[in-house]
């Protein structure tokens, strides 16, 4: 088989069991981590989670020839699904570019309120960068890559803590459209538009002070493929986003081709307390995710394998959850730790292609290219790489628990089909060049 150009575009959600762990790579070097669970069961030899850090240690372009690479990481929020091994990514040999934060962080400490070891390394690191990032100001320079933070929503206690020193340039709020990543200007290739955590909620639950946010990765044609990361957030500030878009004229940014179930495909997202005080199905919100929602929609739910049945007390994931996305979408949810199956689950992978979008990448044609990029040396072309993790090709059979084709899909499998095996590769995945 002969290595085609690779376009680099495209997005990894990680086996971690139930938590969140997704790597968007941009291109042309530029990878951004949303959250982070890396745990000790990932070194296991029957390990059914994946070790982020490693696999991304193995596999982030090194623009210096020698220094694994990540432009962002942004934290959701500090629960420990969401920020696992934070503490060993930042004793990896990975340089960080910029790091994304919400006020939130300071405000628990403030109040001495519990937080994961992870949580307190991250808030840590964010601190030296914001005192690192005055120094440099008052220097006259600009902060390093290493050293650049980005402090993301509102608190009304802001003026308490040392990140109010910084200026204008490093906030970002709900509204705003992030188009510069570790200081370069990604405009053509990336933006991201913050929902997310509203001012009114900065001394609510924690999940309810989530980042949430619609990320656009936009391929060399102007193809555009939409993904939506809403945290653990739950209906009430679901809705309220929604409604929130639509009446300011955005409607656009709540449009979506791939979404991240919130909270783990919790219940919450869409079933809350009626007028009786029973817990209820809110249509509305469906009907807002389903109004927004491309034709070719997909859903994952970051999480264990669902259970046979939702019992009272259960955490996330719920079957309830996966129905009703279920009911709005043509493709079942496609969940981390049941892909392609329960005993061996790999990485969910979707590849922006040119004219159609961000498309699911099935993962024994995922093996065969990664097998060959390797062979090529290609190592870093990254979706390629990451989305074989840990687990022998062996073992897998093309089409288990895979989605039933359609549209697009189905259309690749007939030209397939009639031009045997001089059928063009349906997914190019990578960096470029290497």
């Amino acid at each position: 088989m002969v290595e085609a150009e690779l376009p680099g575009q495209g997005v990894v959600f990680w086996p971690v069991g139930t938590g969140d762990s997704t790597t968007i790579v941009l291109g042309d070097n530029l990878v951004m981590q949303v959250d982070l669970r890396d745990m000790k069961a990932a070194d296991e030899d029957d390990a059914v989670v994946a070790a982020v850090i490693d696999r991304l240690e193995e596999t982030l372009p090194q623009p210096d020839g020698t220094t694994p690479y990540l432009a962002v990481f942004a934290l959701t929020h500090a629960d420990s699904d969401h920020c696992c091994g934070f503490g060993d990514l930042l004793e990896s040999s990975i340089l960080i570019g910029e790091i994304w934060a919400t006020p939130r962080l300071w405000r628990e400490l403030s109040e001495d309120k519990p937080m994961c070891e992870d949580a307190q390394r991250f808030q840590d690191e964010v601190e030296r960068r914001v005192d690192a990032t005055l120094k440099a100001i008052k220097d006259g320079k600009e902060p390093p890559s290493g050293d650049r933070v980005r402090i993301i929503g509102y608190d009304e206690d802001r003026e308490l803590h040392s990140y109010a020193e910084l200026p204008d340039e490093y906030f970002t709020f709900p509204g705003d459209v992030i188009t510069k990543v570790d200081g370069e200007d990604v405009a053509d290739r990336f933006e991201a538009f913050v929902h997310a955590p509203f001012k009114d909620h900065c001394a609510g639950d924690r999940n309810d002070t989530s980042l949430a946010l619609q990320v656009q990765l936009k391929a060399s044609d102007g193809t555009v493929g939409r993904l939506l990361f809403l945290g653990d957030l739950a209906y009430p500030i679901i809705k309220m986003i929604f409604e929130n878009s639509e009446a300011a004229g955005n409607a656009d940014r709540v449009e979506w081709d791939v979404l991240l179930s919130p909270h783990h495909c919790s219940k919450k997202a869409m079933y809350a307390e009626g007028e009786d005080g029973k817990e209820e199905l809110k249509q509305d919100l469906l009907d807002l995710l389903q109004a927004h929602a491309s034709p070719d929609a997909r859903v994952i739910a970051s999480s264990l394998p669902f259970r046979e049945k939702d019992e009272k007390g259960n955490n996330p994931p719920h079957l309830l959850a996966r129905d009703a996305y279920a009911s709005i979408t043509d493709y079942e949810v496609l969940c981390t730790g049941e892909y392609p199956s329960k005993e061996e689950p790999r990485p969910v992978v979707f590849a922006l292609e040119a004219g159609l979008g961000l498309e699911l990448v099935d993962v024994t044609d995922l093996e065969n290219k990664s097998q060959v990029l390797h062979a090529a040396g290609g190592g870093r072309r990254l979706l390629a790489a990451l989305g074989t993790t840990r687990f022998p090709a062996t073992a897998l059979t093309a089409a288990a628990g895979l989605p039933r084709q359609r549209g697009t899909d189905a259309a690749r499998a007939g030209v397939q089909r009639a031009r045997g095996d001089k059928a063009e590769p349906a997914v190019q995945i990578g960096f470029g060049a290497a």
